[in-house]
């Protein structure tokens, strides 16, 4: 295959840096048929660099790298060895962790503190998370009646089909690649092409790590394309999707359609924050503060609907306002900014729209609500107060920094206004009584519940959604079963007359 090339970027700093803009097929960078894809800068809006994309033609080709490397390598590596190249490519991931996290930033617009300290540096620990498991995949023997012994084994799918999204240009794909590796699987990985450039440096690393070509594939391309081809591929065995609703419909029908592949979904989410009037108000306004407008509201799971009891609205609401106004929005480069851009011009007037929106609906604009600056994709943290539960703020995923705020006056109707949503990702309570946090999260219809804390994430902790947040675990050992057959044996002893 021949080469696609290597392009110089610079940075703001003045400090250029190489990147990849081919296809990762085989352990090569190779180009794409498809056409070039600007990758813009959403700080300045300007172009970084044009990167390949791929067709159905170099996805087929990165699927028969995978099922090659699957059949012939991947699978008769063992178990402890697999283990292996996974904590070398974290080390490497270490090693390289400011230069992961710089095109992150430039990519993506996050801080790069953030990018740095949380997304990289948890990557790193997912991924050694999962190689400690890699030799501990196993199955068990059952006892069933005398005369028969039998057992299970836990086997890989074969090759995984992965799209990701643009939020969490590195972490969400190591969500996927940690475990599917460690279970024997090989992956062909769909990046944003709005976001690829960290991804591709990381595909340098996998070389560098000395995984076996093939196992490890990682396509730049548009959904309608890519996206779909992939997860209509009889070759392709399971499908794991972190994106939107509508699109994690799609993957799921064009699985059912092909070859019924096992599917995964993480999707969207428009999770509930429930403040009791026996919190602690400080803290409560602290964390949810963080639940909303981390990662600028892009996250499928920020509580983008804080609920709190009528006692306490007043006192809460003058702090969690002085919260926000902690926030400094600006340029992700500077260590003291925690707010870039938005990603994208689409995502950029989107959110502005929902804030016209929430003000024609009647909820009362008492934060930010415009553009920040003149220039880049940026917008105010945004509060809203005097929401109910009809209004299109409170019902629909807005991915910005916008929250709409809400009150109630007993647990139960505090619950009831939180579960009537078609999401269920996550939620979250702050209260001090012990019978309190655990009522209100058992009855919360969500996957993930914090208490007197937000978005908190542990490698060893499974994370997915219920309702129309998709099904399926990433993380801890449960999502090992979701790269895993179990297959059961059964063998006659004896003979019986």
């Amino acid at each position: 295959m021949a080469q696609a090339d290597i392009q110089t970027v610079t940075l703001p700093s003045g400090k250029s840096i190489q990147v990849h803009t081919g296809l990762f097929i085989n352990n090569e960078f190779v180009p794409g048929n498809g056409p070039l894809i600007e990758t813009i800068n959403p700080v300045n809006e300007e172009v970084i660099c044009k990167v390949h994309s791929a067709d159905e033609k170099n996805v087929d080709a990165a699927v028969d790298a995978a099922n090659n490397a699957f059949n012939n390598v991947w699978k008769k590596v063992p178990a402890a060895q697999r283990g292996r190249y996974i904590n070398i490519l974290a080390d490497l991931m270490e090693r390289d962790k400011d230069e992961l996290a710089t095109l992150e930033t430039l990519d993506n617009g996050k801080s790069f503190v953030i990018a740095r300290d949380i997304d990289i540096t948890d990557s790193i620990g997912c991924f050694r998370y999962f190689a400690g498991w890699a030799d501990k995949i196993h199955g068990d023997t059952i006892e069933t009646t005398y005369d028969k012994m039998c057992y299970t084994r836990h086997e890989p799918i074969g090759v995984v089909g992965a799209i990701t999204p643009w939020n969490y240009t590195v972490m969400m794909p190591t969500w996927k690649l940690a475990p599917a590796l460690a279970a024997g699987n090989t992956i062909v990985l769909k990046t944003s092409e709005i976001t690829p450039l960290a991804m591709l440096k990381v595909a340098e690393l996998i070389v560098e790590a000395g995984f076996p070509p093939g196992v490890v594939n990682i396509v730049t391309g548009y959904g309608q394309t890519a996206g779909a081809h992939l997860s209509n591929h009889p070759r392709v065995h399971k499908m794991a999707f972190t994106g939107s609703t509508v699109t994690g419909r799609r993957v799921m029908d064009a699985s059912s359609k092909s070859n019924l592949k096992k599917v995964q979904l993480e999707l969207g989410g428009k999770s509930a924050q429930i403040v009791m009037k026996d919190a602690d108000l400080q803290n409560a306004a602290v964390q949810s503060c963080g639940g909303i407008f981390n990662n600028h509201g892009q996250s499928c799971n920020a509580g983008s609907r804080i609920l709190v009891h009528e006692d306490v609205y007043e006192k809460f609401l003058e702090l969690f306002i002085a919260e926000t106004k902690k926030i400094k929005v600006g340029d992700p480069f500077d260590l003291e900014v925690s707010q870039g851009p938005q990603i994208s011009q689409l995502q950029f007037d989107k959110i502005l729209n929902y804030i016209d929106i929430g003000k024609k609906e009647g909820a009362n604009l008492v934060l930010g609500g415009g553009r920040y600056g003149d220039k880049g994709y940026f917008v105010e943290p945004t509060i809203f107060t005097g929401c109910n539960n009809n209004m299109r703020i409170m019902r629909e995923e807005i991915f910005g920094p916008v929250v709409a705020i809400a009150t109630f006056k007993t647990v139960d109707e505090a619950i009831e206004i939180a579960n009537d949503s078609d999401y269920g990702l996550a939620g979250g309570v702050y209260t001090t009584n012990l019978e309190t946090a655990i009522i209100v999260s058992n009855s919360l219809e969500a996957g993930t519940i914090w208490v007197n804390c937000f978005d908190v994430f542990d490698q060893s902790t499974p994370f997915g959604g219920y309702k129309q947040s998709g099904f399926g675990k990433e993380l801890g050992l449960d999502s090992l079963k979701e790269y895993s057959h179990i297959k059961s044996v059964k063998i006659q002893l004896t003979s019986r007359a």
